[in-house]
């Protein structure tokens, strides 16, 4: 292999060369190795695997941290931690502005250079079975799909790359924005294009690729985010609806009867999974409940017995914590509740419980002679989710979500599921009932405040935004002045200045 092709302008960045993995669609296990030309990489079936995996592993850098700040850090799960938040508390308290606006945009577009390249090259490359090409194009136009769609939900608009950058041109290189609405276009046209291409309907062993399911998922939750937030209406949920019912009919899903084994790292690819990012031992970094964990040396004397045998080993720095906001929401009998967070209490001077802080357990990870090891893989879409988002779109279209709240709860309630079974009730109530839903199933996976949004409640439901309900541009991010800088076409979204 040859040197690397770089991107230029605001999307440069030096992309790795990645060792070849046999299979594009059952491992993720992947080192470092030489670097890669358009004349000498793009020859065979193995060098067009290497790209794909190469595509997966940028991809994992982003969600690592920065998925979870876009997907979830600006809503009411979150408040201060035990340790100092080095300016995270911009996201909750939802302060942020050009000159700290979170992640940028600029990785992102490494993953759909990524995506481009499979997508102009691999159909020149002679596979041993065509369906196998096919598979690989399907998820490349389905991961390109899913960063834009990302991107539009965060940012709106953004500049449309749909080839990859191998030379330097300024008309092609520094772009304007395209419309939220034009970018929605590309993100609908990619997903029909990948469902066309996956030669089956079949989930991945591993589920830490992109399937059909998987992009049948996609295109529900963006035909829902369309036609709740781009006036799609009903049309547009009819599709989400279509594409959901579709996802769930892959064979193999279930929910687990155990929900804190969902996340752990020894039941990875799990049945309740549809795909997730991999992460793995000697092989990647910690993810991003390393900073929602709790140090070993900050668990308290005087923790109750029970709360300290939870949390084991501490590991991580507790720079963010789960809000009295969620800590409040569950209820005893809920399964969620001991495997969502753990909230610590220590008696105070008269023997009574006081608060004292609380870590969140999802990804708590697992715990070797290094100490705790955050590296379980982060769930993109999962079926309790797919539920939820079918029971969603039913119910925006006039039909009777019950089914699909109440195999949520089931699982969630167990021998207490008739107490808590949900009852069908007006358009407005069930909508409430299926965002709180979302949240006791969901919390610290990424999803709450894009869920917040996409229910108009944000204003409603987050404490720092409840006095600010005139400044409806904070629905989307500020755009970072180093992005700016960058390309001087860019030009900052509504209500952050210049």
């Amino acid at each position: 292999m040859k040197n690397i092709f770089k991107t230029i302008g605001n999307y440069g960045i030096l992309l790795v060369g990645l060792s070849l993995a046999p299979s594009c669609t059952d491992q993720l296990e992947l080192a470092p190795v030489s670097s890669i030309t358009a004349g000498g990489f793009w020859v065979n079936e193995d060098n067009a695997n290497g790209a794909l995996n190469g595509m997966y592993v940028r991809f994992r850098d982003e969600v690592s941290s920065n998925f979870f700040f876009w997907g979830e850090a600006r809503s009411e799960t979150l408040s201060y931690g035990l340790q100092a938040s080095e300016g995270r508390e911009r996201y909750f308290e939802n302060t942020l502005d050009p000159t700290f606006a979170g992640p940028t945009w600029l990785r992102l577009y490494t993953i759909i250079h990524d995506a481009n390249l499979i997508i102009k090259y691999a159909p020149e490359i002679t596979f041993n079975r065509e369906a196998d090409k096919n598979q690989m194009l399907a998820e490349a136009y389905t991961m390109r799909a899913f960063i834009y769609f990302t991107m539009a939900k965060t940012w709106g608009g953004v500049p449309i790359v749909t080839e990859p950058t191998e030379g330097y041109d300024s008309e092609t290189t520094f772009k304007e924005r395209a419309s939220t609405n034009e970018v929605f276009e590309l993100i609908k046209s990619d997903i029909e294009e990948a469902l066309l291409l996956f030669p089956n309907n079949s989930l991945s062993n591993s589920k830490a690729f992109w399937s059909k399911p998987a992009a049948n998922m996609l295109k529900g939750e963006v035909y829902l985010w369309t036609g709740k937030k781009l006036n799609g209406g009903q049309q547009d949920i009819t599709i989400a609806l279509q594409a959901l019912t579709e996802s769930a009919s892959s064979p193999g899903l279930a929910l687990l009867e155990d929900f804190d084994q969902v996340f752990r790292y020894q039941n990875k690819g799990n049945s309740e999974i549809l795909f997730a990012v991999r992460f793995l031992d000697l092989e990647s970094g910690a993810n991003y409940n390393n900073a929602l964990y709790i140090r070993d040396d900050q668990i308290p004397a005087g923790i109750e017995p029970e709360v300290e045998e939870r949390i084991g080993e501490g590991g991580g720095l507790n720079r963010m914590a789960p809000s009295q906001i969620i800590r409040s929401v569950y209820q005893d009998e809920d399964q969620r509740k001991n495997a969502t967070y753990a909230e610590i209490t220590i008696p105070d001077e008269n023997g009574n419980p006081d608060y004292y802080g609380s870590l969140v357990m999802k990804y708590r990870g697992f715990v070797d002679p290094s100490g705790r090891r955050f590296i379980d893989d982060i769930i993109i879409y999962r079926y309790a989710d797919l539920l939820l988002l079918i029971a969603e779109a039913k119910n925006a279209i006039g039909q009777d979500p019950s089914t699909e709240i109440n195999q949520v709860r089931k699982r969630a309630y167990g021998d207490f599921f008739d107490s808590n079974r949900f009852t069908n009730g007006s358009k407005d109530q069930n909508d409430e009932a299926i965002l709180q839903e979302r949240l006791l199933e969901l919390a610290f996976e990424g999803k709450r405040w894009w869920d917040l949004i996409r229910f108009d409640k944000a204003f409603e439901k987050v404490p720092s935004l409840q006095e600010r309900k005139n400044q409806i541009h904070l629905e989307l991010w500020p755009i970072s002045l180093s992005t700016i800088s960058l390309n001087s076409k860019i030009t900052q979204n509504p209500g952050y200045g210049n």
